[in-house]
């Protein structure tokens, strides 16, 4: 996943990602009466995407539109909507994850590039290069910034050990994950491939595998961009691919047992639905039923809960997405 958020940032889904997505053959079958294990609506965040749960799986770290809003901010939220916190509001903010020890934040943002071109974030030949990453505390205090560049850095996550900070960086037009530490230190590159475009990065509990996707180069452009799923150790060896089929695989998550992960896919003609994956298996199983727009999956710590961003409430025409909750407690992967 380029993390792209709708409405500027999020309208990237509709445009750069509407890909004609296969089933795959081991896939579960569907509930024929295409039921959905409980979902419900975080209240009262509006127009909001991509969020990621805190360590206890109380709040949410999320972009967000909210009234007054011109362009997206990192925000945190309670599940049940009662608090919310706006932790930046200079220049536009991208992806977002919360510190391990849940203390500190981490996030992207063109806050202190407001001099450099906007760019587009849905646009891989276009992401602002005036994007750097940061960290803060709870309250967006105590602000550190982490880079220094005038490149693209953004898909920001931490190793569950926290001893790491994995980003995707965009050099020269070509996008590799790369690592360092909590203060900006023992930078490395991890991938080093000239086609494929490596991002939307997250650690497996192991605190070595990545999981990511990619999509090749020669494919930006298409209507559908096909996009493959991948893990890695973050010493840039072992490389293996998770998905072979030729739609659209995206946005991956891992579930806390290293076995499973969540996922998009982009069911015919333009449905993008959230599936689970086993790793070892390769066994699929479908998670959402809607027409709308699911996206953005993450996972509880404890592994009973999904968050994930939908348009399925949204009035017809408005391009608008808000958060869910969906209880995955049955599915054994804690």
């Amino acid at each position: 996943m380029s993390k792209p958020m709708y409405s500027n940032y999020l309208l990237a889904v509709c445009c750069a990602l509407a890909a004609l997505g296969c089933h795959s053959k081991n896939e579960t079958p569907p509930d024929a009466s295409g039921r959905e294990l409980p979902v419900q609506l975080v209240p009262n965040l509006g127009n909001a995407a991509e969020s990621y749960f805190s360590p206890d799986g109380k709040s949410l770290i999320c972009n967000a539109k909210r009234e007054g809003d011109q362009v997206f901010h990192t925000y945190t939220v309670t599940l049940d909507g009662r608090d919310i916190r706006k932790i930046n509001d200079l220049g536009a903010d991208a992806c977002s994850f919360y510190f391990p020890g849940g203390d500190r934040l981490i996030f992207t943002s063109t806050r202190d590039n407001l001099q450099l071109p906007p760019g587009d974030w849905s646009d891989p030949q276009d992401y602002p290069t005036g994007a750097e990453l940061y960290t803060c505390n709870l309250d967006g205090s105590g602000l550190v910034r982490l880079t220094n560049n005038e490149y693209y850095e953004a898909e920001v996550s931490l190793s569950p050990d926290g001893e790491w900070v994995l980003f995707a960086r965009q050099i020269d037009g070509r996008m590799d994950l790369w690592r360092m530490r909590p203060d900006g230190s023992e930078q490395f590159r991890i991938t080093h491939t000239d086609e494929w475009q490596e991002g939307g990065a997250f650690y497996l509990p192991d605190n070595e595998t990545i999981l990511y996707r990619a999509w090749k180069r020669s494919d930006e452009g298409r209507r559908g961009l096909p996009m493959t799923i991948f893990t890695i150790k973050h010493d840039g060896s072992g490389g293996r691919q998770v998905t072979h089929d030729e739609g659209t695989n995206w946005a991956p998550y891992p579930a806390p047992d290293g076995k499973h992960f969540v996922f998009v896919k982009v069911l015919p003609p333009h449905n993008y639905e959230i599936f689970m994956m086993n790793l070892d298996t390769g066994a699929q199983t479908r998670l959402t039923y809607s027409d709308a727009f699911d996206g953005f999956p993450s996972i509880s710590p404890d592994g009973r809960t999904m968050s994930f961003s939908s348009s399925r409430d949204a009035a017809p025409g408005e391009r608008k997405l808000m958060l869910y909750t969906m209880d995955i407690s049955s599915l054994a992967v804690r």
